[in-house]
């Protein structure tokens, strides 16, 4: 026995059509975490058979956002497999072969309809308020009559001739027993007019030569499976799991599209959110957990993932809950961590950090009050460069108090070349006692000389991070107003 004809397979197969969608990494998510729970195999496949929607550079941004995220696959496209080409385009040979089986036994006919032929019916289907669907006008062409037409070179796709007396029943893990009336199904084409197959054809034939065992995938493919179970059958072949996963929908519960918002991965990879929180997110989307946690690394998702606490309900893509998770990562994970990932948005705004102990302490000061990345910047630009005050800035930093907290704390600062936090502490409440001024008139106007804002990090850890040096000339900056 093949040792694969137990082992778990299954299989993230996109379109090279844009930008990895959310919906669609979670796809790739639940593939990835019942394969590894099972210690199966991950693989992804490019169904690129529809060439008019192709994109240029799309495969290659696939690939570089699902390793980005950490999802590593053990078969694709450019790391091989035993079951390739991984590549649709690339296995046209067993398409048409298996193209001529169906139409040797009659379970597949060729159809010489136009497509203004087509476009008709469908208008006067729609007007007589019926479901779009061919008439099976070439269903019953003789030999003879089909042998004529190609001859004569007449364009043609194959369809589907499926059966419409009775019910095609099946089974998905999510929607459990599912019944179909077979009368509302389509003769759906299976090679188009361009000899390229439809996803229908690919994905059924592709499934059984990669041996895949459970077909995860969105909730919109429901529909399609009496048609798949059909081929399946065709060619003596058994069907693999069908789990269908609930439609990701936006706050006003209507479904989340490529047309509305920026739902591409990559987009929120580039503003800042976290790989870690952003899987995690995508992970609560549609699954809980048993203990009902919210907080996961990619190993433990591994660990308790399982199909059965998939929903059906559709799950809502909360902008506010990804925001409040990516917060959660940003302040837990490894600080050199953070800082290395960081790092990019601080070049792209003109910052320099070379000096690494201040841009360690800055990430660490600021990432206590951010969800991404790119927003550490916003936190942390004040230890940097001139501040900017606007006119109510001035006024408070001319007032005479604020005036006597500068010119003490410049003296005392300059009596050390180094201070620890526990000085600068005590120097604090020193000053505190010896001006007379405390609360909000000592606190509002130093933190406003020394970081350009009223509220933010306490004192010690202002001037740790600025260093004497740039805390003194700070404050003389403002003294000299």
């Amino acid at each position: 026995m093949n040792k694969d004809d137990n082992q778990v397979r299954v299989r993230f197969a996109p379109s090279p059509t844009g930008y990895l969608h959310v919906g669609g990494l979670r796809t790739a998510l639940f593939n990835y975490l019942f394969a590894r729970k099972h210690g199966g195999k991950f693989i992804l496949r490019i169904e690129d058979t529809d060439q008019k929607r192709s994109i240029s550079d799309a495969l290659k941004n696939l690939i570089s956002t699902m390793k980005e995220v950490g999802l590593r696959y053990d078969e694709g496209p450019d790391i091989g497999g035993c079951y390739g080409p991984y590549i649709q385009s690339e296995r046209m040979d067993i398409y048409r072969e298996h193209i001529h089986k169906l139409l040797d036994s009659g379970n597949a006919y060729y159809c010489f309809c136009s497509e203004e032929r087509l476009t008709k019916l469908r208008e006067e289907q729609r007007k007589r308020k019926r479901p779009p669907m061919y008439d099976g006008k070439c269903k019953n062409l003789s030999n003879d009559e089909v042998k004529d037409r190609l001859d004569q070179g007449m364009p043609f796709v194959i369809r589907l001739k499926y059966p419409k007396e009775g019910k095609t029943v099946f089974d998905d893990v999510v929607r459990e027993r599912v019944a179909v009336d077979n009368s509302i199904i389509d003769d759906q084409i299976l090679i188009k007019s361009d000899g390229f197959p439809t996803y229908h054809l690919a994905s059924v034939v592709d499934d059984h030569l990669m041996k895949i065992t459970h077909v995860i995938r969105g909730e919109e493919w429901l529909s399609s499976v009496p048609k798949h179970i059909f081929l399946y059958k065709a060619f003596g072949w058994k069907p693999p799991v069908f789990v269908h996963l609930p439609l990701l929908l936006n706050s006003d519960r209507s479904k989340l599209s490529k047309r509305q918002g920026d739902v591409s991965v990559e987009s929120y990879l580039q503003r800042g959110y976290l790989p870690e929180a952003i899987l995690n997110f995508i992970a609560l989307l549609g699954w809980h957990s048993a203990d009902d946690r919210e907080i996961y690394t990619l190993k433990e998702l591994e660990d308790v993932f399982s199909l059965d606490r998939i929903n059906k309900a559709g799950a809502v893509f909360d902008i506010e809950k990804l925001n409040w998770m990516g917060g959660q990562y940003i302040r837990s994970l490894d600080i050199e961590y953070i800082a290395d990932q960081s790092r990019r948005f601080f070049e792209e705004a003109g910052i320099d950090t070379s000096n690494q102990d201040k841009y360690m302490k800055a990430i660490n000061t600021a990432r206590d009050y951010v969800y991404r990345l790119s927003d550490i910047v916003e936190h942390a630009k004040m230890f940097y460069g001139e501040l900017i005050f606007t006119e109510e800035d001035i006024r408070l930093i001319e007032e005479e108090n604020s005036q006597k907290i500068y010119a003490y704390w410049i003296d005392e600062l300059s009596r050390k070349t180094e201070w620890e936090s526990e000085e600068l502490s005590s120097l604090t409440k020193q000053s505190i006692a010896e001006l007379g001024i405390k609360g909000k008139q000592f606190y509002f106007p130093l933190r406003l000389a020394l970081f350009g804002n009223c509220h933010g990090p306490d004192i010690p850890t202002l001037i740790g991070i600025l260093g004497r040096d740039d805390s003194i000339r700070r404050l003389k900056a403002c003294l000299t107003r």
